[in-house]
Formats: C-alpha cells, structure tokens, sequence
C-alpha cells in the first residue's frame, strides 16, 4: 500500500465522511489484505462497521470470498465501499463493480482507486490499468454518479508511490424507488445465471 494511495482514501475520507462521524455507517474494504498498509485506519470512528474483505485469509481480512464476483452482503445494505489497488488483478473487474453497486445503498459511496501504470505485479495475475475515461464509463454502465475522478500523472515525491500514477473516483448511488431496486435485484440474478465470470 503505497503512501499516496494511502493520503487519497485519507483525503476521500475527510471530504465525503467527516459530517458523518455520528451516524452509523456500514463500510467494505474489498481488497482489504495487508501487505504493507491498509485504509482502515481512516474508518475507526465508533459509529462506524468496517469490515475488510478479500480473497484469503490474512491481517486485515474479515470476510474470505469464495469469488470476486460475489459479495456476501445483502443487496444496497452497505454505506460506504473503498478498494484500492485491486481492480488491476481483477481479470473480469465490470463482475465485481457490479455486484458493488448492487450493495451499496441509495446514497452510499464508492472509493475506488487503480493505477494508471506501474510495473508488472502478478498478484495472482495483473490485467489491467484504468483512466478516468474508464471510470466514466463504470458510472455510465452501472448508473452512478460519478462525482469525482482524476489520475497522478506527475510521478509522487514518495519513492513507494512514484510509479503508480493513480486513478481515483467516487462514485454515489442515486435514490431508487422501490420498482428500480426490484428491477436491479432482477437484472443482478439474471446475470449470475447467464454472465461469464458469474457462473
């Protein structure tokens, strides 16, 4: 976990959350293993549920998925979804984005945060890099907001982080009536019959 990634989520934190420190807040990690760092330390506050999900067991891991395609959370019960440097080892990444979306409730946020380059790191493999145009087109496939996007392209003064470059975004969930969040709940066990990744 590279020192800049980590001064974003902490930044994202104090600009979207700090008028939330009272109110109860469901938070997922999805990435959340600790290799050298995690984001945790920015959502202590008593109020808040911070549950670190990955895909093995280790410091930091509080939910082991079975598949990066599927959370075992309910559909729009989580408040706040932070991953950061694990999109680029996700080899069907649009899977998980949308299972994200389908937990996250109206209102609730994505922090999302991918490298626009750096070196090779095969974790078990490394598939992608990603541009805030990529992240536009998430917000548009999935029908979120996106309420900010940007990318690191000088390099970082911090020799951990001058390679990576950054691309980071948030993304809201708009409010759903009630036959919207039917027709999504629909369409998500559609795709877990017919999807490539899902099945």
């Amino acid at each position: 976990m590279h020192t800049s990634s980590l001064a974003h989520v902490q930044g994202l934190v104090h600009k979207y959350l700090s008028g939330s420190t009272s109110k109860p807040l469901k938070i997922i990690d999805i990435g959340s293993y600790d290799v050298n760092g995690s984001y945790k330390q920015f959502f202590l506050h008593p109020s808040w549920q911070y549950t670190g999900v990955d895909l093995g067991a280790g410091p930091n891991v509080d939910v082991v998925l079975e598949s990066p395609y599927r959370l075992p959370f309910d559909s729009f019960s989580v408040d706040v979804i932070v991953s950061g440097q694990a999109f680029e080892h996700v080899e069907y990444f649009w899977c998980s984005w949308l299972e994200m979306v389908r937990v996250l409730k109206p209102g609730g946020h994505i922090f999302l945060l991918a490298p626009s380059r750096g070196p090779e790191h095969r974790y078990p493999q490394d598939c992608w890099r990603f541009y805030p145009d990529a992240y536009r087109a998430l917000a548009k496939y999935a029908s979120l907001e996106l309420l900010q996007v940007s990318t690191d392209w000088e390099p970082h003064a911090s020799e951990d982080s001058a390679a990576w470059g950054d691309t980071v975004g948030v993304f809201r969930q708009p409010q759903l009536s009630s036959m919207q969040m039917l027709r999504r709940r629909l369409m998500q066990q559609l795709r877990y019959r017919v999807m490539p990744g899902y099945r």
